[in-house]
């Protein structure tokens, strides 16, 4: 297939994103920007047919909020759009033009993959990198984006031929493993009531503010009947093209509120409730895998070098794994060390039943996939 230009290295595959999409983030602030530009714009009309005041700096604020939810919208489309990937001989290189980003594929210690919800074969296979712990820890990631058949792509990456029943999200891990690959041991986190309760700091916080935007949305919901009332005294119509836009404000600003209080009690209680019990943990003879609805990490178990076993509710255990790479040992974002970073799968194995067989297992020598 040609040798890449920058380091010389052959190429063994190479592609481009064949379905992209907008990341959450982005999809969900351009949303927000537009429910604040349409609110801001209607205020904007009941002010100016109301009070009869002139209204140019809130159409001025609309119009750059807009901007911004455009910006949110377009921008991270046209840039993944254009985007490269190529895997040579060494390297996962990824290319926007004269932009380049790389990863010596020796250096990667596990990959996630995050599924496409509704198409089947596409996905966004993340490739990570251990990294020291405390001062020097930083997170060094490499994501190739709307790929089709992610796992295959992986294949490429750890050097093995991807087996045949790869590249289909909706097939559990079982089904998709390495030609000759045996599962050893298999599992899900056990079931405590203790789950519900949230363990860390940032859960406790996030709770905290979704608790006061709920009650924030109350009092505001309270205050918006009474000044549609006064509104109603005064005179004013309720046909009228002030009064529908002064209500419909106030009703986009009430929806904005509760939608975000509810998102933000979803994401800190429902939600980890709810991926744990999708959870589904695998041991095979080469790998360790866990999958937890959409998203999978794939880890080889010849880069696991420790295994700490740390008390965990209910008599139960966690098994962190704690990695090696070049110039670095163990992973910051484990959670060996009592650290989360973001809400990605790691490479922990959580409310284990029976560690001391995931131990021996672990200990005995992997088996090295034939390529």
């Amino acid at each position: 297939m040609g040798r890449d230009s920058f380091f010389g290295d052959r190429v063994v595959w190479s592609g481009k994103p064949k379905l992209v999409h907008l990341p959450p983030l982005y999809y969900w602030g351009a949303i927000a920007c537009a429910v604040i530009a349409v609110t801001m714009t209607l205020s904007a009309l009941f002010v100016s047919l109301a009070i009869q005041v002139p209204v140019a700096g809130m159409l001025l604020f609309a119009l750059w909020i807009a901007t911004i939810g455009l910006a949110f919208w377009r921008l991270p489309l046209w840039w993944r759009s254009e985007q490269e990937y190529i895997i040579t001989e060494k390297h996962i290189i990824i290319r926007r033009g004269r932009y380049r980003r790389f990863m010596d594929r020796s250096e990667i210690s596990f990959a996630r993959i995050h599924w496409h919800r509704s198409v089947s074969d596409i996905g966004d296979l993340e490739l990570v990198r251990a990294v020291p712990t405390g001062a020097l820890r930083r997170r060094i990631t490499l994501t190739l984006t709307g790929v089709a058949a992610p796992d295959r792509v992986w294949a490429f990456v750890r050097g093995v031929t991807p087996a045949a029943p790869a590249g289909d999200g909706h097939r559990l891990l079982a089904q998709r493993l390495d030609e000759g690959e045996r599962v050893l041991w298999s599992s899900h986190p056990a079931s405590h009531w203790t789950r519900f309760v949230p363990h860390s700091a940032r859960a406790v916080l996030s709770l905290l503010l979704g608790l006061f935007l709920v009650s924030s949305a109350f009092v505001m919901l309270v205050h918006s009947i009474a000044a549609i009332r006064s509104v109603l005294k005064a005179g004013l119509e309720p046909a009228s093209t002030s009064f529908v836009a002064f209500a419909t404000s106030i009703a986009l600003s009430f929806f904005l509120l509760s939608a975000t209080a509810f998102g933000v009690l979803y994401a800190s209680v429902v939600r980890p409730v709810r991926l744990e019990r999708l959870t589904r943990y695998l041991i095979t003879d080469r790998r360790v895998l866990i999958q937890r609805g959409q998203e999978e990490l794939h880890l080889d178990r010849e880069r696991i070098v420790d295994v700490i076993d740390a008390p965990a509710n209910g008599g139960l255990r966690d098994l962190f794994l704690v990695l090696d790479g070049r110039k670095a040992r163990a992973f910051a974002a484990s959670g060996a060390f009592g650290e989360e970073h973001g809400g990605g799968l790691q490479p922990v194995l959580k409310l284990v039943e029976d560690p001391e067989a995931v131990q021996e297992i672990l200990k005995t020598a992997p088996k090295t996939a034939a390529a």
